[in-house]
C-alpha cells in the first residue's frame, strides 16, 4: 500500500516503499528521509530526495517523477542536479531581477521603497543565500527583529519576499512554489494602528483663510490657497504647470500621469481661484523671457517644484500646529455633506476618488463637471466669507479623519 502522511510520521525504522521506487528511510535515531531507487544504465542506484522535515510526501513524489524523466531521457540525475545547484542565483540577484521585471508599472514612490526596504532589512540577512534555500525559517529570521518595531514595513517586506519567491518559481530557479502563509503564526500579534490626518473643521476655514490672505504673498501661501479652493491633493498643486490651465474657461486639466488613480481629472475653477491664478500668471510673465507654459506655478527658484513642507510652513506660520495640508480635503468633504444637497458621488468626483464598485464604474460615463463647477463656486464662497471662529481658536482642536481615497 502507498504511504500516507500519517504513516510518514509514525512508521518505525526501516525502508517503507511508496510507489515507482520512492521509499521512506527511517533510521533507528528517528531521522526520516526520502530515497528514490531505480536503475540507471544497467546499475541500481539510490537518489536522495531530502529529509522529511523539509520535503513533504507530495513534494517527494514530484521530485521522484522529475528524476525518472531525466533517466528516461538518458541524463544522469546526479550530474544534472549538480549543474542546477551551481547555476542557482542568490536571493539578492533574483530580487533585483524581479524588481527590474515588475517595476515598469509602479509609481515613483514605490520604485524607491520596494528595493530599498530589501536592501536595508533583507539582503544583510539572506541576500547571499541561494534562492532555492529560502523558506519560512529564513523569512522568519528577517521579520523577527522588525515585526513589532516597524510593523507596516515588516508586512510590506513579507509581501515583497513572497513576490521574489513567486518570480523565482516562474523563472525555474526553484521547483515548487513557496508558501509564506504560515510565517506570521511564528510571530507575535501586531497592534493595529490607524494614522489619521488632522483636518480643520469646515466652519473654521473662513477665519483661517482671512488670516492667510492678510499675510504677505509667498509661494507657499499661494500654493496653499489654490489647494484649499480646489480641494486637490497637495502634490497635484505643487507639480502644476501653466500648460494645464485654461483661465478663460476656468478649467484645470490635470493629466493622468499626475493623478493618484492614473485617470485625467478636470477641475472647475471658481472666481477666486481664477483671480489668484491670473495674478500669478502676470508675475511669471513679467519675469519670463519666453513662454511660461512648461513652468511650474509654484517653484523654488523657478526650476524645481516646492515641497509639501513649503505649504505646511504657511500653516505653521499661522501658529496652528495640528493641521495638515491634506486635511483641507476632509474639510471640503464635511462641508459638502453637511451644508449642501449635492449627491455624494459628485463630491467624490470632485475629490478625484475612484468608484469602488467596478460595475458602477464601467457604466458611469459622466464626470458631473457642471455640478462640480457649482459646488466649487459655493465652496469658494464659504472659504472667502470671513465668517467663523478666529484662527487662534482653531489651535489644538482639529478633527481627525481618514479620507477613504486619499
Amino acid at each position: 500500500m502507498r504511504l500516507t502522511v500519517l504513516k510518514v510520521k509514525t512508521l518505525g525504522p526501516g525502508r517503507h516503499f511508496d510507489a515507482h521506487g520512492l521509499c521512506l528511510v527511517v533510521r533507528p535515531t528517528g531521522s526520516r528521509s526520502w530515497v528514490l531507487r531505480m536503475q540507471f544504465k544497467g546499475h541500481r542506484r539510490d537518489f536522495g530526495l531530502g529529509p522529511v522535515h523539509d520535503v513533504s510526501l507530495a513534494e517527494a513524489r514530484c521530485r521522484a517523477a522529475e528524476l525518472r524523466k531525466m533517466v528516461r531521457a538518458g541524463l544522469d540525475p546526479v550530474k544534472e542536479r549538480g549543474l542546477r545547484r551551481a547555476n542557482v542565483p542568490t536571493f539578492e540577484i533574483v530580487a533585483r531581477r524581479c524588481y527590474e521585471a515588475l517595476s515598469g508599472g509602479w509609481k515613483d514612490r514605490r520604485h524607491a521603497s520596494w528595493l530599498s526596504s530589501l536592501e536595508n532589512h533583507v539582503f544583510p540577512e539572506i541576500g547571499t543565500k541561494r534562492i532555492d534555500a529560502i523558506g519560512t525559517k529564513e523569512v522568519l529570521l528577517v521579520l523577527e527583529p522588525i515585526w513589532l518595531t516597524i510593523p507596516d514595513t515588516a508586512r510590506r517586506i513579507l509581501q515583497r519576499i513572497g513576490a521574489v519567491l513567486d518570480f523565482a518559481h516562474i523563472k525555474g530557479y526553484i521547483p515548487a512554489e513557496v508558501s509564506l502563509r504560515s510565517v506570521t503564526r511564528g510571530l507575535p500579534r501586531q497592534q493595529q494602528q490607524v494614522t489619521h490626518r488632522a483636518a480643520m473643521p469646515y466652519a473654521d476655514v473662513p477665519a483661517f483663510w482671512s488670516q492667510l490672505v492678510a499675510e504677505a504673498n509667498s509661494v507657499g501661501r499661494d500654493a496653499l490657497k489654490l489647494t484649499i479652493l480646489t480641494a486637490v491633493r497637495s502634490n497635484e498643486a505643487r507639480l502644476a504647470t501653466w500648460r494645464e490651465f485654461d483661465l478663460d474657461r476656468g478649467i484645470w486639466s490635470i493629466p493622468a500621469s499626475r493623478m493618484k488613480m492614473k485617470l485625467p481629472h478636470l477641475v472647475p475653477l471658481s472666481e477666486p481661484a481664477v483671480a489668484l491664478l491670473r495674478r500669478l500668471q502676470k508675475e511669471h510673465e513679467a519675469l519670463a523671457t519666453g513662454s511660461i507654459d512648461d513652468q511650474y506655478l509654484f517653484s523654488a527658484r523657478g526650476k524645481a517644484p516646492i515641497s509639501d513642507v513649503t505649504m505646511l510652513k504657511a500653516i505653521r506660520d499661522a501658529k496652528i500646529d495640528t493641521i495638515t495640508v491634506h486635511g483641507f480635503r476632509s474639510s471640503f468633504a464635511d462641508w459638502a455633506a453637511e451644508c449642501t444637497n449635492v449627491p455624494k458621488e459628485v463630491t467624490e468626483k470632485a475629490l478625484a476618488h475612484r468608484i469602488p464598485n467596478a460595475v458602477e464604474a464601467a457604466y458611469r460615463r459622466t464626470d458631473f463637471f457642471e455640478k462640480r463647477r457649482d459646488l466649487m463656486a459655493k465652496w469658494a464662497q464659504h472659504v472667502c466669507s470671513g465668517k467663523g471662529a478666529t484662527a487662534k481658536k482653531v489651535i489644538g482642536r482639529p478633527r481627525k479623519v481618514t479620507m477613504p481615497g486619499g
